[in-house]
């Protein structure tokens, strides 16, 4: 974890097995994006992975996970980084 001012960043890749094309892409984006604590979003398509940079204190990975499920994009793992 980085340490950025007084906020402590974490980073995680999310393993999505679904992710297919640009629609994907926009929707997880436009999912997790607007999260208090998310400060950023990245979406490799062919590699079917989000990477997201993002607050512990504020949103965890069970949150980010829950919100992509209902959108019907679950993720099959992740990986801290």
């Amino acid at each position: 974890r980085a340490v950025e001012g007084k906020y402590s960043m974490a980073s995680a890749i999310l393993n999505v097995p679904d992710i297919s094309c640009g629609h994907c892409e926009a929707t997880i984006t436009k999912t997790l994006g607007p999260v208090a604590g998310v400060r950023a979003v990245r979406v490799d398509i062919d590699a079917k992975q989000v990477r997201v940079e993002y607050d512990p204190g504020q949103v965890n990975l069970d949150q980010m996970k829950a919100l992509l499920d209902e959108e019907d994009y679950p993720v099959e793992s992740t990986q801290a980084l």
